[in-house]
């Protein structure tokens, strides 16, 4: 079986992603009365009482219902106790449906005073991909990523030029502006050709439609929480989509988040992003930093994928770091604007590892006989375990399955009998045939250590993925180890007996065989990989070298390249 199917059929162990990460702060303008706003990002990292002035006496956030529901009363007016809506009354939390405000979502929000009163209030939220349902015919209430600000901003009827049917002649725009609830508030926008979107507030569309629509250019990701990295992630795909007739620039520019607010995970700095772009004479991807941005022309109503990646070697702090930052995304006819999340940790080696040891040099010993290379290369199977503490171990069999000892979590051992009994059938057996049966092979590190030669682990710690260095392991055969390639139980020459049956000792008929294997990680792939993306987190590797002795009256060298896959996360190895 190929390693890329073997890797799909392997259970993942995925470290969790921080609630929050990139920041970013937007400023609301509250009337006395009941004014609307709307979240585009998080903000459920404080309660509701803390990000709003002692002016806010209650907010009510609208809950999209796909299930098309009655109304009992208007829309346009919160009903406490029903589907539609939840409510926080400051001072009252047995009167509080909710405590927290989400990304996404529109609200009302009651301020002390009159129409002539105003307020502003400044909200640091984490942002989210955008997004909006229109589920329900004639009442959607929603916000949209408008360019610029209230006074700049373009038209309703000039945004929703791709989505007519939303203001049509017999659809209806409401808008709060202040005031008690009734037939002034909220009030019917007369001219969506005169009446600026305000990406700050949140709108009633009474319109019979049913869409996914949030701006004239859709964006669609290949992960839902944005371009988020993670500790392994190396590519994520952007599908864009102009909805509109004619042909549209976009541009795309990163941008660094505010600090974190209190008691949320320190931002280190930003995610170094890169643009992917497919050679086709090459047949390979190329990775261009970001830098301060790009732009995209796309053509009337037509998609193109877009493909980001990340420079994790720029990624420099310590495995429990933070980069976050965001990708701002503007059209040339100022229509939208929006960011999307960025977000990566510096990768963790921690965990199981499995791949091959490609053997191109092998060192001969015949008389008269020059170089080195193989007219083939020979593959050995490779497996490595990398402990929370950064320690490697080699491994020629390792089992992959929910383990015997409660609470029965996936995990990593050395034995079948570690295994929950009942759930064998969905483990996995991974094997490395070249090596002794049941080796659990720790580095590599005489005594006294031997002057001039670097001897232990120092790459496969966390922090030194751009830093090349070496691991070795020495596996000895025993020369009557089953495995000894001078052994044969069968044979009377190779089964270290003599001819009355009593044991020989090492040199008779067989060798003890010991084998130094040298793994020589690098922050690129070597030459002749073929790996575009991932190297240093999904995918780690570099240059092999081992000497073998005892297999000829010589030492024999061989060499090549290696590359490993992350098969597992999981830092504990049962034994």
């Amino acid at each position: 079986m190929r390693l890329f199917h073997l890797l799909t059929l392997l259970t993942g162990f995925l470290l969790a992603s921080p609630a929050h990460a990139q920041w970013q702060s937007t400023t609301y303008t509250l009337k006395g009365g009941w004014s609307s706003i709307y979240l585009s990002g998080d903000a459920s990292h404080a309660a509701i009482g803390d990000l709003f002035p002692a002016t806010v006496t209650e907010v009510w956030r609208w809950n999209p219902n796909p299930n098309q529901v009655q109304f009992t009363e208007s829309p346009l007016i919160p009903s406490a106790g029903t589907a539609d809506w939840s409510v926080w009354r400051r001072g009252a939390p047995a009167d509080s449906s909710f405590t927290e405000m989400i990304g996404r979502s529109a609200y009302l929000v009651k301020s002390t005073g009159t129409i002539a009163d105003t307020y502003t209030v400044t909200i640091k939220q984490s942002p989210l991909p955008p997004g909006s349902s229109w589920v329900r015919n004639g009442a959607n209430f929603l916000g949209f990523p408008a360019f610029g600000t209230a006074a700049t901003a373009p038209t309703i009827s000039s945004y929703f030029n791709t989505f007519p049917a939303a203001v049509a002649a017999n659809a209806k725009v409401f808008k709060y502006v202040g005031g008690e609830l009734g037939p002034g508030n909220p009030l019917l926008v007369f001219s969506t050709g005169s009446e600026r979107l305000d990406r700050s507030q949140a709108y009633w569309f009474s319109a019979q439609v049913v869409e996914n629509f949030y701006g004239p250019v859709e964006i669609n990701l290949s992960n839902a929480n944005g371009l988020d990295f993670g500790r392994t992630g190396s590519v994520i795909t952007a599908k864009v989509r102009n909805r509109g007739a004619s042909p549209v620039t976009l541009t795309f520019a990163p941008v660094s988040s505010e600090a974190s607010p209190t008691g949320q995970a320190a931002i280190t700095g930003p995610v170094p992003l890169s643009r992917r772009v497919f050679n086709p004479l090459t047949l390979l991807w190329t990775e261009t930093p970001l830098g301060s941005g790009f732009t995209q022309v796309i053509a009337a109503q037509s998609t193109v994928e877009l493909q980001f990646g990340l420079s994790r070697g720029a990624m420099n702090g310590g495995t429990a770091s933070l980069y976050a930052s965001m990708l701002r995304v503007t059209d040339a006819g100022q229509l939208m604007d929006l960011v999307l999340p960025v977000r990566a940790q510096p990768a963790s080696l921690t965990g199981l590892w499995i791949g091959d040891v490609k053997l191109t040099g092998v060192e001969s010993k015949a008389a008269g006989s020059t170089g080195t290379t193989t007219p083939e290369p020979f593959l050995l199977r490779t497996l490595i375990h990398v402990a929370d503490g950064g320690r490697p171990t080699l491994l020629s069999q390792v089992f992959l399955g929910q383990l015997a000892v409660a609470p029965h979590a996936q995990g990593v051992c050395t034995q079948e009998a570690l295994l929950k009994q009942d759930a064998k059938s969905s483990a996995t057996r991974l094997v490395a045939a070249h090596l002794p049966l049941d080796l659990v092979g720790a580095p590599y590190s005489p005594t006294p250590p031997q002057q001039g030669v670097l001897l232990q682990p120092v790459l496969l710690q966390p922090i030194t993925l751009t830093q090349p260095g070496s691991v070795i392991f020495e596996v000895t055969v025993p020369f009557n180890d089953p495995t000894n390639p001078f052994v044969h139980q069968y044979h009377p020459d190779h089964d270290n007996k003599d001819p009355r049956g009593d044991a020989l000792i090492a040199g008779q008929e067989s060798y003890t065989l010991v084998r130094k294997c040298t793994f020589t990680f690098t922050a690129s792939p070597p030459a002749g990989s073929t790996v575009s993306s991932g190297w240093g987190s999904s995918v780690i590797g570099g240059n092999y070298t081992e000497t073998i002795t005892g297999a000829h009256s010589e030492e024999i060298s061989v060499s090549g390249t290696f590359e490993l896959s992350r098969a597992s996360e999981v830092g504990t190895l049962s034994q």
